[in-house]
């Protein structure tokens, strides 16, 4: 069970009613993209937990990982859990291309390779509209996000300032490494020559997945954990990809997304113009021996924007916050009530 877990966690005046943990559905109509294409028919799926107060400041939103969905976060909410609802609304968004909300494998008018490509950054602007238009909701008291999640946090952070008190990223990146593009890019690689080869689509998942596996755990987890009585069963798991919402295209357009991720872009590139546009409080979680996720762009963001930090030193790699999870939820309970007053 720990070991699904763990895989899980790597691959969300009057009042509204909010029914908890359910999947709500928002439509938004046709959204104009980053690049200047037209997302047609924009769905973006959520899913609530907690109870919003009167004066709606207790709200804290949860985008999902990379192939993640709203579902998935799901599983980390709870008193004993990641993220405990006690006294928060919790939020937990489904990003675009995850198979729930618009997505290339969702979407009636532009299916498959005709859906246009998006950013991070449209992620972050559906998620504004959910809140502003469907939710009622033009503040938020908190954001969290792990991996592909806290690249929305920090993209956040920059694209509305004001709009949140404190944001924790874990396994987390303002601006990808060059060991993560190189990632991104093998991802792309294996898609683009499993297409040429004619390969079926669940033969280029299990690559994908298979080479997802070498890099989100460190070679010295993998040897302790996994015995070789172990490995057959082991391997034998990337063969069914019949129940995953997370397609080859809805794969290849989040690759694209966290490939093109950068909030220094908007500041020409200048970090310091960045870390001083950031008004928010942050908490930044990494993991030393992340081999997904290089912590160092992270490291040296949280330096120049004096955010509190916690560095994950164990053999997990990039599943980390999993292995520790004890500690991360104190330390992340504590910096959200900090200060906190609930009415």
């Amino acid at each position: 069970m720990k070991r699904i877990f763990l895989f899980v966690f790597f691959f969300f005046s009057t009042l509204p009613v909010f029914a908890g943990d359910n999947l709500h559905i928002a439509q938004l109509g046709d959204f104009m993209l980053e690049n200047g294409d037209t997302l047609k028919d924009l769905r973006v799926g959520y899913r609530t937990f907690g109870t919003l107060n009167q004066q709606k400041s207790n709200a804290i939103l949860n985008p999902t990982w990379f192939g993640g969905t709203s579902e998935h976060l799901s599983h980390l909410i709870g008193r004993d859990k990641l993220i405990d609802s006690t006294d928060f609304f919790i939020i937990c968004i489904d990003a675009l291309g995850n198979g729930v909300s618009s997505s290339p494998s969702n979407s009636a008018l532009q299916p498959g390779d005709s859906f246009p490509e998006f950013s991070v950054r449209d992620m972050v602007n559906s998620q504004y509209l959910l809140l502003t238009k469907i939710l009622n909701i033009h503040h938020l008291y908190g954001i969290i996000g792990g991996s592909m999640g806290s690249m929305q946090v920090f993209q956040w952070l920059v694209s509305h300032p004001d709009f949140i008190d404190k944001a924790v990223a874990y396994v987390c990146t303002p601006k990808p490494s060059t060991f993560d593009l190189l990632i991104f890019n093998t991802y792309l690689q294996i898609i683009e020559s499993g297409k040429k080869s004619n390969m079926p689509a669940n033969e280029i998942l299990k690559s994908l997945r298979m080479t997802q596996s070498l890099i989100a755990r460190t070679p010295g987890y993998f040897v302790k954990n996994i015995s070789h009585e172990k490995l057959p069963e082991f391997l034998n798991s990337y063969n069914d990809t019949s129940k995953t919402t997370f397609t080859v295209e809805n794969w290849e357009r989040q690759t694209r997304a966290m490939i093109t991720h950068d909030i220094t872009k908007s500041f020409g590139g200048a970090w310091e113009k960045t870390a001083a546009a950031i008004r928010s409080e942050v908490f930044i979680i990494v993991a030393e021996q992340d081999h997904y996720i290089n912590p160092t762009p992270a490291l040296k963001l949280a330096k120049l924007i004096n955010a509190r930090t916690l560095i994950l030193k164990s053999n997990c790699g990039h599943l980390a916050v999993g292995c520790q999870l004890k500690l991360c939820r104190e330390q992340i309970r504590d910096f959200f009530k900090n200060k906190h007053n609930q009415e």
